[in-house]
């Protein structure tokens, strides 16, 4: 019972935090004012996650931080995250 919902909202903070780093994708695209709440928000939200990730997945101009990151968090530490729940119930 605590397995199943701890595994769903794991899979449900993932999914926001996919989110939100498509949403920074898209917003570093369309320059949006950087004095908006919301832009502010999200900014806050996923440069602590993007930033070290600048250092391995940025070639030339083009910035892969943010694909780097959803592949991380969507192939790596989610699967990691549920072996580590089932394996503690």
């Amino acid at each position: 019972m605590i397995e199943s919902i701890l595994i769903v909202a794991g899979h449900y903070l993932v999914e926001l935090i996919t989110l939100l780093i498509v949403a920074n994708i898209l917003m570093s695209w369309f320059n949006p004012s950087p004095d908006n709440p919301i832009v502010k928000l999200i900014y806050g939200l996923t440069e602590p996650i993007l930033s070290p990730l600048r250092r391995f997945a940025v070639i030339g101009p083009i910035d892969f931080s943010g694909i780097a990151a959803v592949v991380l968090l969507q192939f790596i530490i989610y699967p990691l995250y549920q072996m580590l729940i089932k394996a503690i119930f």
